[in-house]
């Protein structure tokens, strides 16, 4: 059960950072999402630029540590999820690289946000 728990944060993790790269792109779809992209934008930034860690990190190992778990069983998981969330060699300086391109990919984003309004 704690695995299954530890691996569905992990993809809830993976959904979120997926939400914070491009979330502001479902503002064409749903406009009030930008309510809730740009705190989760700012979070992003904020854990990249400083090279802190996210809570959900905390949760998946709790998850391990009660199942008496050293990593994930499931090679899925293993081999393609872990390496998008967890990069082998994450240094503070590749970090504040992944902050400044999660910068201007949503800089670019909300850019053609900006382009809507003004040609309405």
């Amino acid at each position: 059960m704690y695995e299954f728990l530890a691996n569905l944060t992990l993809f809830i993790h993976l959904i979120f950072i997926l939400f914070v790269i491009f979330g502001g792109l479902l503002f064409f779809i749903f406009s009030k999402i930008i309510y809730i992209h740009l705190p989760a934008l700012m979070w992003g930034m904020y854990i990249e630029l400083t090279s802190s860690i996210c809570p959900l990190t905390y949760l998946e190992n709790w998850f391990l540590y009660q199942g008496q778990l050293t990593t994930y069983s499931n090679s899925f998981i293993q081999n393609y999820i872990l390496p998008i969330i967890y990069p082998e060699n994450l240094t503070a300086d590749l970090q504040i690289y992944l902050g400044t391109t999660l910068i201007i990919i949503n800089m670019f984003i909300y850019g053609l946000i900006l382009l809507k309004f003004k040609k309405k």
